[in-house]
């Protein structure tokens, strides 16, 4: 151990607490025996105090007592000096003991010693900051004419580490004016000198009344806890008085980022927008039935797939088979976790869903526990235009990983479906929804294995922010050339979510079909989506987040409706029982379920028409099993023009 600590400052602060821990045994006494002083000091006096300092010595070393800064002096700081002077006066009184048996020393002695060191240790590191941070005060005050006034919506930690970490920094980038809280509940009390002034409507007043000086030029939100719908309201606020509207990191990170004034401001994002409270997830639940397993997933280099695999490694599986027909997105994923998770077992199978032999050889090689299925041709126009290809995808590709999963033993499968699957209009949606059924049907009849019932789980929720070929990033691309931003219609409408929030109750239905079997078998979990989005909003809301302003800055233009899309989606179809569990973020649906020899047959005949490239016979058998399919207007001519040549057929043969 060093003697002195290595820093000239720290060596200084150590030769101060050792002054003081010699003086504290002085002045213990004489506050103790006061007149009689000079009796009790002639006997034990001298010993005492070279012995508590020597003591002192070492344990204030030890104490980790001048890890700190004085100038940022806190709580921990008090604990560490509260705990080196305690062990050091409890190691003087046995030492004393021996020495002299604590003859002519009171035993009160070391009680009033503890307290006064405390003081004498902890007193001049908090004058110290307060000094400095009066100093920086003055300092900030003559800087503020550079600094951007701000507002804060929130009166949190957040807000506590940022005002913080502004008084501490010269020449800091912001000036906060006030704080205004959501709930109100501090109104009126103050937060390192700046006062809550009321909720969100006292904000909206005070600006309409120009009560500010200097004018705010950005409202920031220092809180996680906060709706979609707030922030689209603090936006509109914002815009409305010529401001725009930030908000700070996570708490976890304001923590990693404060003290040397590097905490960053960052614009709000689409998902702020979007953003709904957080549902209660059965955690420990989800690591149960991960944690240890060899889990597979299907279309691992796509949004849901990949998003599917970062949760899944973060769990710790026993092996993490991705299989994808991509080559690079595959390649992207396996060198993500490479670097996140460099201790999961992963395997990379590049393969199709659609080849039968690919599938059965990568089950027998893995043994998987779990399996999600993510791989799926999702794109509407793409497969209206190649709707065979939707078929042996999403329908055949389904059917070959299920009856992999039947074969093999697994103990639950999941499918990923989508709400397109509700009374579809093209292709995509059909064929969907006659996944869904075929795994339905399969869940229904159950088959007893070596491990147990295999459970079949369909999870149905509507779109997901970012993922490839859909919405926002499709808008994100006409910002940066400057527009148009392109809109099919003013009144579509669809269901949003984020990634990782249906990840997490992707995972959280998986473990409530393990555990609720009787109660959630033949039924497919639907996802909470909250309410839909208006396409046109959040095109205005991105121009909005990009500084700019709709109509002005960036056009909107109206392209009409594309093939096989509907203006609405739906999560539920008009006849499927709604059923409400104890989970929360989810409802299950109970449509009906077919009988799977019948079903399997007909899938026979949709494969056999596909492989032969009939498309029209094809697509009118796929209308006949989901009945409720209405397809768009290019299917519909297709199917008319096949009908009429097929009623022409059979006028030629019965002239015959």
């Amino acid at each position: 151990m060093k003697l002195l600590p290595h820093h000239q400052r720290a060596r200084f602060a150590y030769l101060h607490d050792l002054v003081m821990a010699g003086a504290s045994v002085p002045l213990a006494l004489w506050l103790r025996t006061g007149q009689d002083f000079d009796f009790y000091a002639d006997n034990l006096l001298f010993g005492a105090t070279v012995t508590f300092v020597a003591i002192a010595a070492v344990v204030f070393q030890l104490g980790k007592m001048y890890q700190g800064v004085w100038a940022y002096a806190s709580v921990h700081d008090m604990v560490a000096i509260t705990r080196s002077v305690t062990i050091a006066i409890l190691i003087l009184v046995p030492v004393l003991f021996l020495i002299a048996r604590l003859e002519h020393f009171p035993r009160s002695v070391p009680i009033i010693q503890w307290f006064l060191l405390i003081a004498m240790l902890g007193g001049p590191r908090f004058i110290y900051r307060i000094l400095k941070d009066r100093r920086l005060d003055r300092m900030a005050l003559a800087a503020s004419g550079n600094a951007v006034p701000i507002i804060l919506i929130g009166a949190g930690d957040a807000a506590e580490l940022f005002l913080r970490d502004m008084k501490r920094t010269r020449n800091a980038a912001y000036r906060v004016l006030a704080i205004f809280d959501q709930k109100g509940s501090r109104v009126g009390r103050a937060i390192h000198g700046t006062t809550v002034q009321g909720n969100i409507e006292t904000l909206r007043k005070m600006l309409t009344e120009k009560a500010f000086n200097p004018k705010p030029q950005r409202l920031v939100i220092t809180t996680d806890k906060i709706t979609g719908s707030a922030v689209r309201e603090l936006q509109d606020l914002a815009s409305d008085h010529g401001m725009t509207v930030a908000r700070l990191p996570k708490l976890s990170e304001l923590r990693s980022e404060g003290g040397d004034g590097g905490i960053r401001i960052r614009p709000i994002d689409v998902e702020d927008l979007l953003g709904r409270p957080q549902n209660a997830l059965d955690r420990p639940a989800i690591d149960a039935m991960v944690r240890g397993k060899r889990v597979l997933v299907t279309g691992a280099g796509g949004t849901i797939g990949s998003e599917l695999t970062r949760q899944i490694a973060a769990l710790g599986p026993a092996r993490l088979a991705m299989l994808d027909n991509s080559e690079f997105h595959l390649y992207e994923i396996d060198q993500e976790l490479s670097t996140d998770f460099p201790t999961v077992d992963r395997a990379t199978i590049l393969g199709n869903v659609r080849d039968p032999g690919r599938i059965r050889t990568a089950f027998e090689q893995e043994r998987p526990e779990i399996v999600f299925h993510a791989a799926a041709l999702k794109h509407v126009p793409m497969v209206e235009a190649n709707p065979l290809e939707g078929i042996l995808t999403n329908v055949m590709g389904s059917r070959i990983v299920a009856d992999a999963c039947r074969a093999a033993g697994v103990r639950c499968m999941v499918q990923i479906s989508t709400d397109k699957a509700v009374n579809p209009t093209n292709v995509m949606g059909a064929t969907k929804r006659l996944a869904e059924a075929y795994i339905q049907a399969m869940d229904a009849i159950g088959r007893r294995t070596g491990n147990g019932d295999t459970r079949f789980v369909a999870v149905r929720f509507g779109n997901v922010l970012g993922s490839t070929g859909s919405v926002v990033p499709l808008f994100q691309k006409q910002l940066q050339r400057g527009g148009p931003l392109t809109v099919t219609h003013p009144e579509m409408k669809r269901y949003f979510m984020t990634v990782r929030e249906a990840v997490e109750l992707v995972l959280q239905a998986a473990t409530t079909a393990l555990r609720d079997a009787d109660q959630t078998r033949g039924k497919i979990f639907v996802l909470d989506m909250g309410e839909p989005v208006k396409i046109l909003d959040l095109a205005n809301r991105m121009i909005q987040l990009a500084g700019l302003e709709p109509g002005k800055d960036i056009a909107i233009e109206f392209t009409n409706l594309r093939p096989g899309e509907k203006l609405f989606e739906e999560l539920f179809h008009d006849q499927e029982e709604r059923i409400e569990g104890d989970t929360t973020g989810m409802t299950l649906a109970a449509p009906r379920v077919g009988q799977l020899e019948s079903l399997s047959g007909d899938l026979d005949r949709l494969r056999d028409l596909a492989d032969d490239r009939d498309r029209a016979t094809a697509l009118r058998l796929l209308c006949q099993l989901v009945p409720e399919y209405k397809p768009d207007t290019g299917v519909a001519s297709l199917l008319a023009e096949q009908s009429h040549g097929d009623a022409e057929t059979a006028d030629r043969h019965a002239a015959r």
